[in-house]
């Protein structure tokens, strides 16, 4: 009877799709019509695969199985077992695939942990033997589900492969106490076993987009890097994924095939010439240049190799980076991947998870010690950090989202929130858009991976080039703006039923006197230039008004350009002149 389902399910999903399955048409991605498809994804980092960094453990948990050691050490193993159950639940569920349809993503990208699927190799009875396990299958079955009826790819990705690929251990779990996935047969025939078992699996589902064999491998197999850098062969890492490849056509020979290069994905040196008709080549790209030189090695693989290229991973910058990279994908028919849909208090992810202060104080032990939370009060803890994990408790990030899809397409700016005045404007709700076109900023992205370069110098709010703080201001959204440089500007698209002469309310807060603002409207300045006392002290909050600023009817786009800058900014306040009300 199962058989009989599966069957008509999916005759179900080819008819109504109408594409069948993503394949290599030369150096393009195309879908079973040959159409082209440019592959537009977020991958679910976090959810299978757990990276300190996330849960703003890093600093003393890196890898997934050090942060379960800490938290089994607090709370006990079947507390600990309850919190994952928790978590897992809460991390990727139906409402958030649906969110990403909505918000324009086709494809899912899903960092898969071996040990969900089955035993590690130290765990197994019989040496050799393959142990499964349900929990994985059963994630991946629903996840594929929800993808289809949204009519969204799902990439598999082996993001932490048996024993671990890389010496980075936090990507792929690794622990340098057992083999790696280099130092073991029995891990690579794990590896290989698994593969096989998503193919059968998956064979006929045209919903899975691509298998992804394994990611970011960095492996010093001759070289001196220990990343893999310097490698000039690759053979082991070539070796394997040619194994991989072979068990996968043995069973499956409908679905793509990624590969991915040594040195986190990009070191491509012995992997040619390829092995398989129907495969295309990953790479990942992260705090560097979003110009063509960047991604010319991978521009000149797929013409010599006539094959196709895929931004398998990025993100982690702002939504200029954002923006660049994008468009720097689209035109040249590149899709991508972005990373990850949920982190603890994330601003350059398209969600956020919200920090509670007792989960801050479990942080706190395990950063510095100190007395030790009693096993309720951090079974709690993290229960809650659970929950926040659901989309309901999410915040969204509109203008990441924005960035991504609609400021790719055009410079056209839109409201942040609907402004209607008389009213109060605060200073963070900004429009939408790119920079130089709904606000101007100097530091707008981190282009240098060797030195980590702020865009958002508060780390609040919003991912943009602009800096926002948290406000202690009595009239607060929660932010201000801080850190304003000479000549930059933010823009307000604002509604006013008639032609209106305001008073402008300008609250501020500076330690020192000296800075300068005017009003501008589409058609040039509509107010003098006011000056901005010192307010006694960075965080002490006055008023300064000006006199007489004149809208017309309907939609103006308000900028306020920082003639000179060195002061914080909480609002704009447009008040009827009192003469006027009489």
């Amino acid at each position: 009877m199962k058989k009989i389902v599966l069957i008509a399910f999916i005759s179900f999903s080819v008819a109504s799709f109408g594409q069948g399955f993503l394949h290599r048409n030369g150096q393009e991605i195309v879908d079973g019509n040959d159409q082209k498809v440019i592959l537009r994804g977020l991958g679910l980092g976090g959810w299978m695969v757990q990276e300190g960094y996330m849960l703003q453990t890093g600093s003393f948990a890196g890898p997934q199985h050090v942060i379960k050691q800490k938290i089994t050490d607090l709370i006990g193993a079947k507390n600990t077992e309850k919190f994952y159950d928790a978590y897992k639940a809460n991390g990727i569920t139906k409402r958030d695939i649906d969110s990403l349809a909505a918000w324009g993503f086709n494809s899912v990208r899903l960092p898969m942990h071996y040990n969900l699927y089955t035993l590690p190799i130290e765990q197994e009875v019989v040496s050799g033997q393959n142990t499964w396990l349900e929990e994985g299958f059963k994630m991946t079955d629903d996840l594929l589900k929800w993808c289809a009826a949204n009519k969204i790819y799902l990439i598999l990705d082996l993001h932490a492969a048996p024993g671990g690929q890389g010496k980075d251990a936090n990507i792929s779990d690794y622990d340098p106490e057992k083999p790696s996935l280099w130092e073991s047969t029995a891990n690579q025939d794990k590896m290989v076993a698994l593969w096989e078992k998503l193919a059968v699996r998956y064979k006929d589902n045209p919903w899975i987009g691509a298998y992804d064999i394994i990611n970011e491998p960095n492996w010093n197999f001759t070289g001196t890097n220990q990343n893999g850098c310097d490698e000039t062969s690759n053979a082991p890492l070539k070796a394997l994924q040619v194994r991989v490849t072979n068990a996968i056509r043995a069973i499956d020979t409908n679905h793509l095939i990624f590969i991915e290069g040594n040195c986190w994905g990009n070191n491509y040196n012995g992997m040619f010439p390829l092995w398989d008709e129907n495969m295309a080549l990953s790479f990942h790209k992260y705090w560097n240049q979003n110009n063509t030189a960047s991604i010319q090695k991978m521009l000149d693989y797929r013409t010599q190799y006539n094959v196709p290229i895929w931004l398998g991973e990025s993100g982690e910058n702002s939504n200029v980076w954002f923006k660049e990279a994008i468009s720097l994908m689209e035109s040249n028919n590149i899709g991508w991947a972005f990373w990850p849909m949920k982190k603890i208090e994330s601003l350059a992810g398209v969600t956020s998870v919200t920090k509670t202060p007792k989960y801050d104080q479990l942080l706190e032990y395990w950063q510095n010690g100190g007395k030790k939370p009693t096993v309720d009060f951090a079974k709690n803890a993290l229960l809650q950090i659970a929950e926040n994990f659901k989309m309901n408790k999410l915040t969204i990030r509109h203008d990441v989202i924005d960035a991504m899809f609609r400021q790719v397409q055009t410079t056209e700016t839109k409201n942040y929130k609907n402004h209607s005045l008389p009213g109060r404007i605060f200073a963070t709700e900004y429009d939408l858009g790119q920079n130089g076109f709904a606000y101007l900023d100097k530091d707008v992205a981190n282009y240098d991976g060797t030195k980590f370069t702020k865009w958002n110098k508060g780390g609040m709010m919003r991912n943009d080039g602009v800096d926002i703080q948290s406000c202690n201001d009595a009239m607060t959204n929660g932010f201000h703006v801080a850190f304003i440089e000479d000549g930059e500007w933010l823009q307000y698209t604002v509604e006013v039923n008639a032609k209106t002469t305001f008073d402008v309310a300008i609250r501020y807060a500076s330690d020192v006197a000296g800075g300068k603002l005017y009003l501008e409207d589409e058609n040039g300045r509509i107010s003098e230039t006011i000056t901005i006392p010192s307010s006694g002290e960075i965080n002490n909050w006055k008023t300064v008004t000006l006199k007489n600023v004149v809208l017309k009817q309907g939609m103006n786009k308000v900028k306020v350009h920082f003639e000179k800058g060195n002061f914080n900014l909480n609002f704009l306040e447009f008040k009827i002149p009192v003469e006027l009300k009489k």
